[in-house]
């Protein structure tokens, strides 16, 4: 059993920074990557950033340059610093995870429940 929880979400104005942190709890053996994940109403569900153990990122070219995700292997949390955030930046950021659960041999996506971010003067 595992599950990712997820804080830091917000208003915050145009220009503004938020730190989004997610923590995966429960009988973990090992987790390979982590990320965010966000969507609008109206959109589909993009990736936003991706951090596998070893520190290799990824980034949307949307984010690139203004986010950057980071990662505590003791702590098993994956964080999103956000900063010179736009509106177009609102949505709701989900945490996601590939987990091997103790007792398994494969590693599986979790995924949180989402906090909302709104960007708005």
């Amino acid at each position: 059993q595992v599950q990712l929880l997820e804080s830091g979400g917000g208003l915050v104005q145009p220009g503004g920074s938020l730190r989004l942190s997610c923590t995966a709890s429960g009988s973990i053996l090992s987790i390979n990557a982590m990320g965010w994940y966000r969507q609008a109403p109206g959109n589909q569900r993009e990736l936003v950033a991706r951090i596998i153990s070893g520190g290799n990122t990824n980034y949307a070219d949307s984010v690139k340059g203004r986010f950057s995700i980071s990662r505590d292997n003791i702590k098993n949390t994956v964080y999103l610093q956000m900063n010179s955030l736009k509106p177009e930046d609102t949505a709701v950021y989900y945490c996601n995870a590939s987990v091997r659960p103790v007792g398994r041999v494969y590693h599986r996506d979790y995924w949180g429940q989402g906090t909302q971010v709104t960007v708005s003067s």
